[in-house]
């Protein structure tokens, strides 16, 4: 599912805004058969939902952007790789791909991380743009996880776009990921409501054509 908000000035440039939507359908047996996915990614999509509101409602977008919620992320990133078939991507000036962050960080609340944050200055830009807040961004602590490969960013950014996922999943001790207890009663959703905010800020010079990051090498 894509919509797309016209930029005015730099309607050519494109800012993506993305997550996925699909997890890992049923198990045979037992009372609960759904993997409903709360955390792993419909946190992620709700964030898309409401950004896309949100510049919707601010209209001072210059970049035109694109809010994309991907299929079969978890069967193998398909409905991403068809999507990156489909946008020129020298044309792609950023990805915000959102991924998991309805639990608070390892640093606690108010904080997420960025995946691949060396690889361009896209988390340099973020955490600039949030220096007056309270909210932090961090490089992605989990490194041996291969993050910056696994998750809907990464078609894209092998295509030269600073793509990066933002997420607060704790991969060492997340006790509900990928299990049918990822529910909706396991998340912090005012937690999740402030990275939401901080993500939009965070991104305003971006979306506003003030800061372009700088390109991931092939």
């Amino acid at each position: 599912m894509v919509g797309v908000l016209p930029g005015k000035s730099k309607a050519d440039e494109y800012v993506v805004f993305s997550a996925h939507y699909d997890h890992l359908g049923l198990v045979e047996s037992g009372e609960d058969k759904v993997y409903n996915g709360a955390n792993d990614d419909a946190s992620g999509t709700t964030a898309v939902i409401a950004l896309a509101k949100y510049f919707k409602e601010n209209k001072l977008n210059e970049r035109t952007i694109v809010f994309v919620v991907f299929t079969a992320e978890e069967v193998g990133g398909y409905g991403s790789k068809e999507f990156s078939k489909s946008i020129d991507a020298s044309k792609v000036v950023a990805m915000f791909n959102i991924e998991m962050i309805g639990t608070e960080s390892k640093w606690g609340k108010n904080s997420a991380y960025i995946t691949g944050f060396d690889k361009s200055s896209f988390g340099t830009i973020l955490q600039q743009n949030l220096a007056q807040s309270n909210f932090k961004f961090y490089p992605d602590p989990y490194p041996a996880e291969n993050l910056f490969y696994r998750s809907d960013n990464a078609t894209l950014a092998a295509l030269g776009v600073p793509a990066h996922t933002i997420s607060t999943s704790k991969m060492d001790i997340e006790p509900n990921y990928h299990k049918l207890s990822d529910e909706v009663s396991t998340l912090d959703l005012d937690n999740m409501s402030e990275i939401i905010k901080a993500i939009a800020i965070s991104s305003n010079s971006i979306i506003n054509g003030v800061s372009t990051p700088t390109r991931v090498k092939r």
